[in-house]
């Protein structure tokens, strides 16, 4: 999925022409907005209830309490159910999408793809997602003995999630105007690791996204969905996190961008959304943007002075686990998301 200034591969580095310093790191290792456009509905006081981040804190502990959900295993499969289970219980429709898909040493991965649905008699629709499975080597750690022991994913994976299911939560009392799809990505983080020789053009990440763009793009005619916009949430609960404007999302979709960055802002936590560019980054909204054409941002952080990684110093590591997610980084991004779906009118 990634791209890191310290992994080993020809994409491995962020492009930003300019960043601000957003102070150090964590204690274990470390505005001003475009204009919006005259035609969009953007509304400029806090719109919605209120984003409980004890509860999206609480999804993201039941998750870890698993274990590593890598793929294949026990912990994954039982993951998977619990997930489908939460959903289910606040009344939205779920679907599997179950693929047999390669990982980069050719490794069989049984992958499923979650997909809630609030509101499915409406096509028009807007697309949440997160990836839900770990990453099975902690391969930037800074103890080369942890670089194959496998990654709790408390911040890489299950805050995303977490975030999705408390907005889930909140729609069984609360109704926006539109049509939403929640997806669980699943295979995302089997990418190349740092440690092997195998080369990594980038292909090797986001394998469950891939899958689903893949077949949303064949199926696009037959089944009437229009997606407006798509908003992947990665690494979402981590302590210390902002924000910065991410360059793939920013080429891509840079309206969206605008919209959500002037949703922190209207909330109060425009200080955790820097509107400054930030790194390149592969992952799930790269084949949800090229292959199923549906203008998808990525909310994931950046941390320009972290010496361990520029995504934070539990960035595939073993110490990506509930000890480092703050209520408050989940709290401004689900509040942010909160707006922006409330703003959203049923003929926008």
């Amino acid at each position: 999925m990634r791209t890191d200034n310290r992994v080993r591969r020809a994409r491995d580095f962020f492009r930003a022409a300019a960043f601000v310093a957003v102070g150090s790191c964590l204690a274990m290792s470390c505005g001003n907005l475009r204009k919006q456009a005259a035609d969009e509905v953007v509304a400029v006081h806090p719109v919605g209830p209120a984003f409980n981040a004890d509860s999206a804190y609480l999804f993201c502990q039941q998750q870890c309490d698993f274990g590593p959900r890598t793929m294949n295993s026990e912990a994954h499969d039982l993951c998977e159910q619990w997930i489908i289970g939460k959903f289910e219980g606040y009344g939205l429709t779920v679907q599997t999408q179950k693929a047999t898909l390669r990982g980069y040493d050719g490794t069989p991965l049984r992958s499923t793809n979650i997909i809630a649905t609030y509101k499915p008699e409406l096509t028009d629709r807007i697309l949440l997602c997160a990836h839900w499975d770990s990453r099975p080597w902690a391969d930037n750690d800074p103890d080369e003995a942890n670089w194959k022991k496998p990654v709790l994913a408390a911040n890489d994976g299950a805050s995303g999630v977490a975030v999705m299911l408390e907005i889930a939560r909140l729609l069984s009392s609360s109704a926006p105007q539109v049509g939403i799809d929640f997806v669980c990505f699943d295979a995302e983080d089997w990418g190349t690791p740092q440690w092997s020789d195998a080369d990594d053009t980038g292909d090797t990440w986001a394998l469950g996204a891939q899958h689903w763009a893949e077949v949303f793009d064949s199926r696009r005619a037959s089944d009437g969905i229009n997606y407006r916009f798509g908003i992947l949430l990665d690494m979402v609960g981590g302590e210390g996190a902002q924000f910065y404007q991410e360059g793939m999302s920013l080429q891509y979709a840079s309206a969206v961008v605008d919209r959500v960055w002037k949703a922190a802002q209207t909330v109060g936590f425009g200080s955790m959304f820097p509107a400054q560019p930030g790194g390149y980054i592969t992952d799930d909204h790269i084949p949800l943007n090229r292959v199923a054409k549906i203008p998808t941002i990525d909310i994931i952080p950046y941390y320009p002075t972290c010496e361990q990684s520029s995504f934070g110093p539990t960035w595939h590591t073993v110490s990506d686990d509930m000890s480092h997610i703050d209520r408050n980084t989940l709290r401004a991004v689900g509040q942010t998301i909160v707006q922006v779906l409330f703003s959203l009118s049923a003929t926008e």
